[in-house]
């Protein structure tokens, strides 16, 4: 996993692609830095963090579409799968060595809030704090890209494909405001997620029967509880999705000052769980 860790890092730097992702994380961060911090004598740099989450949506996509596209477009991950390693090993040393990248603007960026300490007073647990929570979100982007990646043989199409859901992502707290808030509209909702959830379990897996019975059982429990209470169906779409907000923990780093632990653990659970994907894919394309 090592070797692979380094052999993926260096690649970044033997094209244009990580000297690029630095450079312009460096440079979103410090034009904010400069206008919000600097100029208008904000004392939180926590603030220009969540101010600079937009551009999470444009470098990621270009850091994690070579993850895993490149690697099958050019036929090389044939090697990789007969490496002396498992699979999750391989998925695990990529994920790293596009975090590794992804630290070294972020250690840069870490310098920020001791200049505003030697101009005046500033909230350096707050900033720090929000410095962490920053990263491992753009751990968690990353892991959906590379799972994106591993998807396709196109580096476009995995790098359009990671921007649109990113930007979903983004955007989630505002999309669940055109969420209908009745109860059949609800209920119905759940039925629809079930059936996705199988689908993706049918995909992942191929066992039809597994599906099945995780459909079926799923169906027979929302119908129930519509019946025995349609009240808990009012608004649930709502409030199942908003705990899923990738950005409102950030916000409760930046603007509240309130170290959410929880989120952080939201963020490394899903990072997890999108590695987790990235491995069976590439264990399913294996043993076809």
């Amino acid at each position: 996993m090592i070797a692979i860790l380094k052999r993926d890092f260096r690649s970044y730097f033997n094209c244009m692609i990580g000297y690029v992702f630095i450079a312009v994380t460096l440079a979103f961060v410090g034009i904010y830095f400069m206008g919000v911090n600097l100029v208008n004598g904000y004392p939180y740099f926590s603030y220009t963090l969540a101010s600079t989450v937009m551009f999470f949506l444009f470098c990621i996509p270009i850091l994690t579409m070579k993850s895993m596209a490149e690697e099958r477009k050019t036929r090389t991950d044939q090697l990789l799968l007969t490496a002396p390693v498992s699979v999750g090993q391989v998925v695990l040393g990529k994920f790293l060595a596009m975090a590794a990248v992804l630290a070294i603007p972020m250690l840069v960026i870490c310098l920020c809030p001791l200049i505003m300490r030697i101009s005046g007073a500033t909230g350096l647990a707050s900033d720090y704090a929000s410095i962490l929570a920053m990263f491992l979100m753009g751990c968690m982007f990353i892991a959906i890209g590379m799972f994106i990646s591993s998807l396709t043989e196109s580096q476009i199409i995995a790098a359009v494909g990671t921007f649109f859901v990113l930007l979903v992502l983004y955007m989630w707290d505002d999309l669940l405001n055109y969420l209908p808030t009745g109860v059949s509209a609800n209920m119905i909702a759940c039925l629809v997620a079930i059936i996705i959830v199988a689908l993706l379990l049918y995909l992942m897996s191929g066992s039809s029967t597994l599906a099945m019975v995780i459909a079926l059982i799923g169906a027979v429990a929302v119908i129930a509880a519509y019946f025995i209470n349609s009240d808990v169906f009012s608004g649930l779409m709502s409030r199942i999705l908003g705990a899923l907000s990738v950005t409102a923990v950030l916000d409760n780093f930046a603007f509240y000052f309130v170290f959410d632990w929880g989120g952080l653990v939201f963020y490394l659970t899903v990072t997890a769980l999108f590695v987790f994907l990235t491995a069976q894919t590439v264990q399913k394309r294996r043993w076809n």
